[in-house]
């Protein structure tokens, strides 16, 4: 559904519609729409901003809500009307800047110009509302502590069970308030051009304060930006790539040295394979495999804007053998599975909408089947680094642990390249989003010992 007045409403309702017809992401659907002159004024961007994310965060309150005002479940081909009551509601419920009646004013606009048969029940659904919001029944704790977390907390209520039995109740809410909290920008400084000091400086003289990110000696956190990253010097120069703390130390894990020969087993993108890149000094072997030749196409500019040399794209199915690789060749092979996500729902909140234990489920087939097939190019003494950006043990220590069984001539070590704190007592290395200020990851170091 298309709406002709482009404005941060307008646009948000756009986006949202793609994210749940299309299956799209929100974060490259947003990114695509503020690299346009549609908007402006740095207010609309940051309204726009606000309203897609904040929107998609809190989707399970704004639902419950409006449910309580609904005689039927709304259909799929409401969606633009559903979408446009959600924004509707996040900015009646969460923000204090915008007047009641011109939040209703604009939502009744809007379904005029796409749906107009619906504008009475916009109008009506949201009036009432505004009348009655301070006597909805919304669910207690005492009674009912997963109800209770699932509405006001906004995740799936089987999520919401899952964690309470892994880390009990108090620790679930802080992970869920942590999930719907505006994460921090961070970047990756290329040490191959240049070093945090020096980058910092520089940014600011782009009118970006930075500083060290407390956990990475490779990263920076933005805490104020008067221009988008892309748009600097520092970044078309090749100084700095756009990535998460948590994920910047999956690298570090891996401790490579310069010289090793290193695969990349699900390569993606390339955040991690430049990243190891720099780490050996451009000296080495990276072959970076993936079986999708859009993502090694971004891969390769990636590489080519930092200044990386020795990356060496490979399209291929990863789960069959590689003709291009010999067995017990590598000296490190990082496996960085697909994986559910569930670590990056402050960047990436649709994720928990659309994800289902059956889909969960799913991805650990994949994922043993990756680790058993990456176990084979690695050498003796070499290492085999298993990760993902989950929190759920089903995509992480569960198969490690049936990997290590059904592998003697492996064994899992403490990594050397990671801080202590990240490390349980077995050695496995996990990250928090309401621990550590960072997404979610987790990662296992094994090594092969013949």
């Amino acid at each position: 559904m298309s709406i002709p007045q482009r404005t941060p409403r307008s646009l948000a309702v756009e986006i949202l519609n793609r994210v749940e017809d299309g299956k799209a992401f929100a974060e490259p659907l947003l990114d695509q729409y503020l690299s346009t002159d549609l908007l402006g004024d740095p207010r609309d961007r940051g309204l726009l901003t606000e309203l897609v994310y904040g929107t998609l965060r809190m989707r399970g309150f704004v639902d419950w809500v409006l449910a309580q005002f609904l005689q039927k479940k709304l259909t799929a081909a409401d969606t633009g009307v559903q979408n446009i009551l959600r924004t509707a509601l996040y900015q009646i419920f969460f923000t204090d800047k915008i007047p009641a009646h011109a939040i209703v004013n604009e939502a009744v606009e809007l379904t005029r110009r796409t749906d107009p048969g619906k504008v009475s029940f916009t109008n009506g659904v949201l009036r009432n509302v505004l009348r009655r919001k301070e006597e909805l029944p919304f669910p207690e704790r005492r009674q009912d502590f997963r109800n209770y977390a699932s509405v006001c907390h906004s995740h799936p209520a089987w999520l919401i069970e899952s964690w309470r039995r892994l880390w009990g109740e108090e620790e679930t809410l802080a992970l869920c308030q942590a999930n719907n909290s505006i994460p921090p920008l961070a970047m990756r400084v290329n040490r191959l051009q240049t070093n945090r000091e020096k980058i910092i400086e520089e940014l600011h003289r782009e009118g970006i304060t930075a500083e060290k990110t407390p956990y990475s000696p490779d990263g920076l956190i933005v805490r104020e930006a008067g221009k988008p990253l892309r748009n600097t010097a520092a970044y078309r120069q090749g100084l700095f790539q756009v990535q998460d703390e948590a994920s910047q130390m999956i690298a570090r894990l891996v401790n490579p040295a310069a010289g090793d020969t290193i695969l990349d087993l699900c390569a993606g993108m390339g955040g991690k394979a430049t990243h190891l890149a720099e780490i050996m000094e451009n000296r080495g072997r990276i072959i970076a495999v993936d079986l999708r030749k859009d993502k090694l196409r971004q891969l390769q500019a990636l590489a080519e804007r930092l200044g990386v040399g020795i990356i060496e794209p490979v399209t291929a199915d990863a789960t069959l053998d590689l003709t291009m690789v010999a067995h017990n060749s590598c000296h490190r092979v990082l496996v960085d599975v697909p994986c559910s996500g569930l670590g990056t729902l402050r960047r990436c909140p649709e994720i928990k909408w659309r994800l289902t234990p059956e889909i969960l489920r799913g991805n650990t087939r994949l994922q043993a089947k990756l680790l058993s097939r990456a176990g084979k190019y690695v050498k003796t003494g070499g290492m085999l680094i298993y990760s993902t950006c989950s929190i759920m043990p089903e995509e992480n220590e569960e198969i490690v642990s049936s990997f290590l069984a059904a592998h003697p001539e492996f064994n899992l070590i403490f990594p050397a390249g990671v801080e202590r704190l990240f490390l349980d007592n077995r050695g496995y290395f996990r990250t928090f989003p309401h621990r550590h200020g960072t997404d979610g990851f987790f990662g296992a170091v094994m090594e092969k010992i013949g």
